[in-house]
């Protein structure tokens, strides 16, 4: 089996992967609920794996204060997230596909969001999203990688991976929540970030 690479990127990860991994991976759609420190971060580790295909969605826009952990720059502050994802994106690969929806999760849409996708990346701080995103898509054959309990700058050993069924995977210390004392530190985010990344390649090289 030959792999048409689309360009020399491709034809790195090609020899660094296997052509037959590659072309697992590319054949994945995943879906990226939240664009901030998790989900941004994520989907660069992604990208660099040779994922091709995604559905990105938030409603937010670049502040100041996501610069400390999250994939913008100085200059992209005020844009919108999912946009500006989408462009860092293309500036590793401007090979992949990225569908961007600028709009809030809720209760009537979540069904329709990642619909088509094959694995989900649960990357949002408030609790009521997280949960909705699980409830929503356990049920399913969906792969789903979550997290909790990644604020401050603690002992990042402590963040692991939990196995909650055959299909979720939980990554972080489960505790720290982001607060005054512990805010959210661009080190241990980008630890979780890694993780569920890796958790989604081993998937799907493993599995598929």
């Amino acid at each position: 089996m030959t792999v048409k690479y689309r360009n020399l990127f491709e034809k790195a990860l090609g020899m660094a992967l296997g052509e037959n991994n590659l072309e697992k991976i590319q054949q994945i759609t995943v879906g990226i609920g939240g664009a901030g420190g998790l989900g941004s971060n994520c989907a660069v580790n992604l990208v660099r794996s040779g994922f091709s295909n995604f559905v990105i969605v938030d409603f937010d826009t670049i502040e100041f204060s996501n610069l400390n952990r999250q994939f913008y720059f100085y200059n992209q502050v005020g844009k919108s997230k999912v946009t500006t994802l989408r462009e860092n994106l293309l500036a590793i690969n401007p090979a992949i596909q990225v569908e961007i929806l600028q709009e809030r999760i809720e209760e009537h849409n979540v069904a329709a969001l990642f619909k088509d996708c094959h694995i989900i990346v649960e990357a949002f701080d408030q609790a009521n999203y997280k949960k909705m995103i699980v409830e929503e898509y356990l049920q399913s054959e969906k792969f789903i990688v979550s997290a909790s309990g990644l604020a401050g700058y603690a002992d990042s050993d402590e963040i692991k991976t939990h196995k909650i069924k055959e299909n979720l995977y939980v990554v972080g210390d489960l505790s720290s929540a982001v607060g005054k004392e512990l805010p959210p530190c661009a080190p241990r985010v980008s630890i979780a970030a890694a993780k569920q990344a890796n958790l989604i390649l081993q998937f799907v090289l493993n599995n598929l």
